[in-house]
């Protein structure tokens, strides 16, 4: 894979992740939950963490040996307290930042069981495709959230 000369730029995936992230690569898996309204859950990066106040599609980074889709239900129900069913990837983004490398996964998901509440002291939020533009997320989730956006232009309720 190539580098872009900006550290802030996303490279193409390239399939890395699927058994383990490219050399030195973080791997993360991320939910995309939408309520019958087909708003998003989102949360808030808490203060001390790499991107602290950002917003972010809810999920965590993969444990040694393990799925990401075990990750994935792992992290949701330590940061949301309910069971979660996962279901198919809808992306995958490689985005280099100063020091680091994160291969973001995501995943299309949908309570299975329990009550979503937030267990991390992070702020939480259902927000409509269209208003996403107004949460400041950060760079790596971009290009999701504007085809986020136009899908959800594209077959309006």
């Amino acid at each position: 894979m190539t580098t872009p000369s900006d550290p802030h730029q996303a490279a193409p995936a390239s399939g890395a992740g699927e058994r383990g992230p490219a050399l030195g690569a973080i791997d993360v898996a991320a939910a995309l939950v939408q309520d019958e309204a087909g708003r998003y859950l989102i949360t808030r990066r808490r203060h001390g963490t790499h991107l602290e106040g950002l917003w972010e599609f809810p999920g965590g980074k993969r444990e040694p040996g393990e799925t990401l889709e075990a990750c994935l239900r792992r992290e949701l129900a330590e940061e949301l307290g309910a069971e979660f069913t996962v279901g198919d990837k809808v992306e995958t983004v490689t985005w280099h930042y100063p020091g680091k490398t994160v291969v973001l996964h995501f995943y299309r998901c949908r309570v299975a069981a329990g009550a979503i509440e937030p267990r991390e002291d992070q702020a939480m939020a259902w927000v409509d495709p269209s208003e996403l533009v107004d949460y400041e997320f950060p760079p790596a989730d971009q290009a999701l959230l504007a085809r986020l956006r136009q899908r959800a232009s594209d077959y309006p309720p």
